[in-house]
């Protein structure tokens, strides 16, 4: 499905994403589109960081917030995605270190619960929500990566039970399917907990398949999402 179906699909929900400019705790400000639950439920909302693929720029990001994001705050989510400052996504340290800025940021507002988020990335995005996991695993409740790759057993050492999503295209435009393998091995090893699959036919973006996700997420917020780091 390209992009555009997928806009057309979630039209509706777009009138629930909303751009502001936050200003983190370094004095640096950062775009943001959030994504507020469909239906309020009188108490604060989890917060789930979803991040665009490719340089996670802000078209990028507003596209991601709508197609991807709405789906996540039609399951009670409250979804923020950040456009990168730098044309870089979310990788490296400095732009690791912009997502925890934000997430400390927005968990003081009083409609956001605190402790644990959820990260989400799709593409550069996902392997973004790997390396923010990384640096501190016990922030955060799991990593919905779709898709993402990964390489080195060694450098995921960090991400011992840990849950982790994974999917990837079977029909990826980038060849990402023929990693598929590698990047389970190395998770694999590094002891990740794993759920990971490749989808037939699929390219590189792709529509959910919640019927997966849905369960996954809500075992992974039962077991974690009420532990305050």
């Amino acid at each position: 499905m390209t992009v555009f179906l997928m806009l057309m699909n979630t039209f509706v929900a777009a009138a629930a994403s909303a751009q502001e400019r936050i200003e983190l705790g370094d004095g640096t400000q950062l775009t943001v589109f959030m994504v507020r639950p469909a239906q309020s439920s009188g108490e604060p909302s989890p917060l789930l960081v979803l991040m665009g693929g490719g340089p996670g720029n802000a078209s990028i990001s507003r596209d991601t917030s709508i197609w991807l994001g709405s789906g996540f705050a039609e399951r009670g989510w409250m979804v923020a995605v950040p456009v990168s400052p730098n044309n870089r996504a979310f990788r490296g340290f400095e732009n690791n270190q912009k997502v925890a800025q934000l997430i400390s940021v927005l968990q003081q507002r009083y409609d956001i619960a605190g402790g644990r988020v959820m990260l989400a990335g799709i593409s550069n995005g996902g392997m973004s929500a790997l390396e923010i996991a990384r640096r501190n695993p016990d922030a955060y409740m799991g990593v919905v990566a779709v898709p993402a790759l990964a390489t080195s057993a060694y450098d995921n050492r960090a991400l011992k039970d840990f849950p982790v999503y994974l999917r990837i295209g079977g029909e990826d435009e980038l060849g990402w399917e023929d990693r598929f393998d590698d990047t389970v091995a190395a998770l694999t090893e590094a002891g990740v907990d794993l759920d990971a699959a490749i989808l037939d036919s699929a390219p590189h973006m792709f529509r959910m398949n919640w019927e997966s996700l849905d369960p996954w997420l809500e075992k992974t917020k039962a077991s974690r999402g009420s532990e305050v780091p």
